[in-house]
């Protein structure tokens, strides 16, 4: 192909991945947004509070990905279908996920309403195991309403319509302001939370999310061909485990990378409530610039899987290279302004100067593991379009559990290869975990795309899924 002609190929592509991907953008920085404006408001109150939810959010948020992840298997068997022109088969499909939705947001809040065990196991400071688990219990409440929230949203953006899911994304984020300052502070007659507050006002933007997504899907014409809401169906077993067996993996490689994370706040709970309140402003404004990459790699998936539904797994895998070099040049950005101005960053949490310090000293290690964290999630969304997600799962647990935890424990709180350097040491471990995640699904990928590239039944392999393929005897 002549270069020009492959440059405006590559710009129409780019131009394809950011109209999708957009509208996914502002609805997942407006969802993590909510997190920066509780952390935000809870700082403003007491150190305490912060740590609170920080100990609390590196329990939820962990188990919220591992259920989203799973409904994700959703959005490439919808944008599958939607590419192959098979719409009839659509709605069964996603009354069946909308029932795998339900079982597991009831489970994950029964989980999380009984969570106390492990912040003893992790030896979190007395002080906060109490505010910790009041607030776990409040955001408890909303998790079968934004798990049902998810389905429908994986449904429109395998179709993809991902305008619903910015527009409500930027309600949720509205509407949580204002409960935010209600709980908190104790305003129309409430008593006064603190953090706990915050708890309480995720939930309820949790449940005002799923109704507006419920009533978006029900009510306009875009949807009405898929058939979602013409029957009623009992959960059918046969129908639910395909689902499972593509998202399992991804639910468990997403809980993976979110829970190292996670596991480092725990870890370092018993240093103080300084100390978890710097990693927790720096795990929080980290966790909202990935949100961009997050975001493209969704777009990626759904690109990729309408491109095999249609049988052209060359266009997928144009599609996968481009959407991983747009990520690239996103990380050189993000990476540069943490180094810049890692303490401004870190002021707009708190005016504690404690907190600011270790917070700005943790901004310089995440950002040297942008380039490699954005490399990780675009091939695993690309990899989600392939429905290729049991080898993801097994490199995204070695890389995150067998190399970077391992790793930043002995540096961070052990002696073994000299003075324990505390956070910044968990930090270095996950540069080293993130950056073979990278690699190995960066290889991942190249073979998935070159395997269906050169099978000679193209897009029947291409549309089915890992499950298929084994009963299929491939």
């Amino acid at each position: 192909m002549p270069a020009k002609a492959r440059a405006r190929r590559v710009r129409q592509e780019m131009q394809a991945l950011l109209v999708l991907a957009l509208p996914i953008m502002i609805a997942q920085v407006s969802h993590t947004a909510m997190g920066f404006v509780d952390t935000l408001m809870a700082g403003r109150v007491s150190p305490a509070d912060l740590a609170a939810v920080a100990l609390g959010n590196s329990i939820w948020v962990p188990v919220y990905l591992f259920m989203t992840g799973v409904l994700l298997a959703t959005t490439p068997n919808v944008a599958q279908r939607y590419g192959g022109g098979e719409l009839a088969q659509i709605g069964p499909l996603v009354r069946q996920a909308l029932w795998l939705g339900l079982g597991l947001g009831v489970g994950c809040a029964v989980l999380l309403w009984n969570a106390m065990p492990i912040l003893r196991w992790m030896d979190v400071a007395p002080a906060l195991l109490e505010p910790s688990m009041d607030y776990l219990r409040a955001v408890a409440v909303g998790f079968p309403a934004v798990a049902l929230y998810q389905v429908l949203r994986c449904f429109s953006d395998g179709l993809g319509r991902t305008r619903p899911s910015m527009v409500l994304g930027l309600l949720g984020l509205l509407l949580n302001i204002p409960l935010n300052y209600i709980f908190i502070y104790g305003k129309f007659g409430l008593p006064a939370m603190g953090g706990v507050g915050c708890g309480w006002a995720t939930a309820l933007v949790m449940i005002s999310m799923f109704g507006g997504m419920l009533f978006w899907v029900r009510r306009a014409g875009a949807y009405q061909a898929c058939g979602l809401f013409d029957r009623f169906e009992a959960p059918h077993g046969k129908a639910i485990m395909p689902l499972v067996s593509v998202g399992v993996p991804i639910g468990v490689a997403i809980f993976a990378e979110a829970s190292i994370f996670s596991v480092i706040a725990l870890l370092i709970g018993s240093l103080g409530a300084t100390v978890v309140a710097g990693h927790q402003i720096a795990l929080n404004f980290t966790s909202l610039v990935f949100m961009i990459p997050l975001s493209l790699a969704m777009a990626i998936t759904v690109r990729v899987g309408q491109a095999l539904g249609r049988g052209t797994p060359r266009e997928a895998r144009f599609i996968s290279a481009t959407g991983i070099g747009m990520a690239l040049l996103f990380a050189c950005l993000s990476a540069s302004a943490m180094l810049l101005w890692r303490d401004d960053i870190a002021r707009l949490y708190t005016p504690d100067p404690a907190v600011i310090a270790i917070a700005a000293s943790l901004f310089f290690y995440a950002a040297l593991f942008q380039l490699s964290d954005v490399v990780q999630v675009t091939a695993a969304g690309a990899l989600r379009g392939y429905q290729d997600t049991r080898v993801t799962m097994i490199f995204t647990l070695l890389a995150y559990w067998g190399i970077g935890l391992p790793i930043g424990y002995v540096l961070g709180l052990t002696d073994w290869l000299g003075e324990p350097s505390g956070p910044r040491g968990l930090w270095q471990g996950l540069i080293a975990g993130l950056s073979c995640a990278a690699i190995l699904l960066s290889v991942r990928l190249a073979r998935s795309a070159a395997r269906h590239i050169h099978d000679q039944r193209g897009a029947p392999l291409a549309a089915t899924s890992d499950l298929e393929r084994e009963q299929a005897g491939t």
